[in-house]
């Protein structure tokens, strides 16, 4: 299994390497590019990013370097070697927030899809972080792993999920939130709409994931994983897809995504996990264009984190807040019922 090694070298007196990937080749139909290879096994990487690195001799094959052109093979030791990226300073930006609630400790903001939590791999503006600090004259600066900080970002959302956040101003704020999600005490509620049909319309997915060893961007079941435990309640039946509400009993990487994927029901929309082709038996050439219909609907994966409660750090209070669908499940769910 690729083992990663988190550290910090300095090559030539300037370059400094945030980590190293160590990548054995598997068994494979097709002896494809490097280049193309390692994009699809390394998260947050691009075929151009792959390339230079490549053309840097951040790249080794068996102890050599190669060219961008190389052939893989089978059983080969691919070395890649990630540099620290210099990190430019965090600037505020008017972005316009959906702020559900604030005080002097917290803000709870609905994050619309499309946006960055916080900065990083290339995302330094525009993010959530950054219309934060044009809101805000504070915010918590509690480091996270690697020593990096992340402006009153207890918890974070992926970019294509819509939804609640809650947002710490200060230190101490941070860190009863953090702990509260440490030990599962937040009360997180998501709705999704994936394919097929489950066989109750309550029960418990429970799965081990790790990373896939085909493609280190996606998770799925391996033996010897984390354990993920997903609660899951069916709201709506449609013809192909449900609709169904999501708790969250252990905080996973791609949890959602993972469990439900591997249990033969992505998410609806999502680019990867095969959520924007047909996971659905029966579909004719009628349903299919109407699928299509659907996914120009539908641009990204439908999941949004709907509820978000936890106590309130300073009051000691529980504080539960909910929120509305956004409009392109809304629209989504619309003509779902009509076309049902």
């Amino acid at each position: 299994m690729p083992a990663t090694k988190n550290e910090v070298v300095e090559i030539s007196g300037k370059l400094k390497i945030l980590k190293e990937i160590e990548i054995i080749v598997p068994n494979v139909e097709k002896r494809e590019r490097i280049d193309k290879f390692l994009t699809n096994q390394i998260e947050n990487s691009s075929r151009s990013k792959i390339e230079k690195l490549i053309e840097s001799g951040l790249v080794l094959v068996n102890g050599q370097t190669v060219k961008p052109s190389h052939r893989i093979s089978p059983g080969e030791k691919i070395v890649v070697k990630i540099p620290k990226e210099p990190r430019p300073e965090l600037t505020p930006e008017l972005i316009p927030l959906d702020i559900v609630y604030e005080d002097d400790y917290l803000l709870v903001v609905n994050k619309p899809a499309g946006m960055v939590t916080h900065p990083g791999h290339g995302n330094y503006t525009g993010t959530l972080v950054n219309a934060l600090l044009y809101h805000c004259s504070k915010l918590s600066k509690v480091n996270v792993s690697g020593g990096e900080v992340r402006p009153g970002i207890v918890h974070r959302l992926d970019k294509d999920t819509s939804g609640l956040l809650v947002v710490a101003k200060d230190d101490e704020t941070h860190r009863h939130l953090a702990k509260q999600f440490f030990h599962k005490t937040v009360d997180r509620e998501y709705w999704a709409i994936v394919w097929g049909h489950f066989n109750s319309t309550r029960g418990v997915i429970e799965t081990e994931l790790g990373r896939s060893k085909s493609d280190r961007t996606k998770f799925t079941v391996v033996k010897g994983g984390k354990l993920a435990i997903t609660e899951y309640e069916v709201l709506e039946k449609f013809d192909f897809l449900s609709l169904v509400k999501l708790k969250l009993k252990t905080g996973r990487t791609h949890q959602i995504t993972g469990n439900h994927a591997n249990k033969g029901h992505p998410r609806f929309g999502a680019p990867t996990y095969g959520g924007r082709h047909i996971a659905w038996g029966g579909i004719d050439r009628k349903k299919k264009l109407f699928v299509d219909e659907l996914l120009k609907i539908m641009q990204r994966q439908a999941l949004h984190a709907k509820t978000l409660g936890f106590i309130h750090p300073a009051r000691n209070e529980f504080m539960k807040f909910d929120s509305e669908l956004p409009e392109d499940m809304k629209k989504l769910l619309e003509v779902l019922k009509k076309g049902n």
